[in-house]
């Protein structure tokens, strides 16, 4: 096994424990004490992790943390693609979709490379580059300009401008953090202006969002829960969040990560 695919399998391990201690490490890759305590030297000089004795810990997350493009597209693979199969299948053909900026919106890009004569509207160029790819005649895909943020969005008021004049049947939001107090938000003043301004531009608003995002809060606030028509989430969110979200959100589905199935809450 090659050093960055342990790295990356070791991250995985941290991340759905919260934590690893190195003796566990070693027996569950078949490697050296050493080996393992340099592979998390490496994953703590990136900031995805932190060292402490004798393991490692996930780093305390703040309002304004914004983890790259790369870095969350490891996370929650399994759950983000049953999510897209199950927001693709809302969308018909000849229809004008938004798509925000985020690494389950690139995911559920990829699950609407079959959907004919669609238009596509993104402030995410690796959403744009899925479609472009693709290069199928009867898909439109307009991106917006604007700055890019580490999470590969473009954003601010070149952006906001150019969804001014523009008509969506559906929008797909991606999020950073969801919380009843708090809504929908960001952990990007300037991405959150742009989000709202997809908001704007179409009729019906789905969020996507797997069990994680949930709790967590951005620095800005870009919707409502209740702004939300349709939530898109993963059989991994717990009761209590599924309960607090139905009192809010017109409609919560639950996907299933193993053959597409959904399922209701």
């Amino acid at each position: 096994m090659l050093a960055q695919q342990r790295q990356t399998m070791i991250l995985e391990v941290v991340r759905e424990n919260g934590a690893a201690r190195v003796a566990d490490l070693v027996a569950q890759f078949g490697v050296s004490d050493m080996t393992i305590r340099r592979d998390l030297d490496v994953l703590a000089r990136r900031g995805w992790l932190d060292k402490v004795h004798g393991g490692a810990t996930m780093p305390l997350a703040g309002s304004t943390d914004e983890p790259g493009f790369a870095e969350k597209s490891l996370r929650e693979l399994a759950e983000k693609q049953g999510i897209a199969h199950t927001a693709a299948a809302l969308v018909r053909p000849g229809q004008a979709v938004g798509l925000s900026a985020g690494t389950t919106t690139w995911t559920l890009a990829q699950a609407l490379l079959d959907v004919a004569g669609l238009t596509v509207v993104t402030n995410s160029p690796p959403v744009a580059e899925v479609f472009h790819t693709a290069g199928r005649s009867d898909q439109t895909v307009v991106l917006t300009g604007g700055v890019r943020t580490p999470s590969d969005a473009l954003v601010g008021p070149v952006a906001v401008g150019s969804l001014a004049s523009i008509n969506l049947d559906t929008v797909f939001l991606g999020t950073h953090g969801m919380e009843v107090r708090s809504g929908f938000s960001a952990p990007n003043f300037l991405e959150a202006d742009t989000n709202r301004a997809l908001i704007r531009a179409a009729r019906r608003l789905v969020v996507v969002a797997d069990h994680t995002k949930w709790g967590v809060v951005g620095i800005a606030t870009v919707a409502p829960l209740e702004q939300a028509d349709v939530l898109v989430s993963d059989p991994q969110l717990s009761r209590e969040a599924r309960t607090r979200l139905a009192e809010h959100v017109g409609e919560v589905l639950l996907a299933d990560e193993v053959d597409g199935r959904d399922s209701a809450s």
